[in-house]
């Protein structure tokens, strides 16, 4: 470009240009890829055999009729299904991803009586907490962000996996919530602003968690697979008793 315009510059004088304006890629960032290839695959190598084993995490949209856009953030356990409080926001930065995590980690507290940290293996060689939760989510920039990592690194019980770029499928059950949310609730009604929102997502959670039937589930609700006091592949009706022939 700047030989196009008839500039003469030297090689390093664009490398510091490009520096400056933050364009080029670090030098550790194809093995901090390579990383994060390692890490999505052991989130997935074994698959979820119970609840707070794997959480996803994003952002959706929504548009009020009078109040603006709003961004719902929540947590959703890949294995029960089960919908963690959603956090609404004008915003979808850093704090509403932080804000997102800290609802689910109280109301982890609050159904089972403890923490999630209370849950966390012991290391026997270095004597640290391993993590009882891997937390999924894209590739978007409050999740790259240096405030995110760091509250996740002050949080033992929990560790990040981001998705692979432009590969939503991989955070799918996440998708499916929003989507779920939207078109059984939210697109029927005509809500007016924030408030209004609020209300109706926090209704629709706890109708979703506890009435709501889930094929996937066997038709139990999330909450009761959440909790241990169903097993998701018993349906929970009798099934038809079928006669000989003859």
């Amino acid at each position: 470009m700047t030989r196009r315009d008839g500039v003469q510059v030297s090689a390093s004088t664009v490398m510091r240009a490009l520096k400056d304006e933050n364009m080029l890629q670090s030098a550790d960032y194809q093995r901090e890829r390579r990383q994060l290839a390692a890490a999505r695959k052991a989130a997935f190598l074994v698959p979820p055999s119970g609840p707070n084993q794997v959480w996803q995490l994003d952002f959706s949209d929504f548009e009020t009729i009078a109040g603006g856009t709003w961004r719902i953030a929540g947590c959703r356990d890949y294995w029960s299904k089960y919908e963690s409080p959603w956090h609404i926001s004008p915003t979808a930065n850093q704090f509403d991803a932080i804000e997102a995590v800290e609802l689910a980690l109280a109301d982890y507290e609050t159904l089972f009586g403890h923490r999630l940290v209370d849950e966390c293996p012991i290391d026997p060689d270095t004597g640290e907490l391993l993590p009882v939760v891997t937390l999924v989510t894209d590739n978007g920039g409050p999740f790259r962000s240096f405030r995110f990592e760091t509250f996740i690194a002050q949080h033992p019980e929990l560790r990040h996996v981001r998705t692979r770029v432009k590969s939503p499928g991989q955070n799918g059950s996440r998708e499916r919530g929003f989507e779920s949310l939207k078109y059984e609730r939210l697109y029927l009604h005509e809500i007016a602003d924030g408030l209004d929102l609020v209300e109706h997502t926090e209704d629709y959670r706890v109708d979703y968690n506890t009435i709501r039937p889930h094929e996937a589930l066997a038709w139990n609700s999330p909450l009761e697979v959440h909790l241990g006091s169903v097993d998701p592949s018993t349906p929970n009706f009798p099934e038809p008793e079928i006669l000989p022939s003859s």
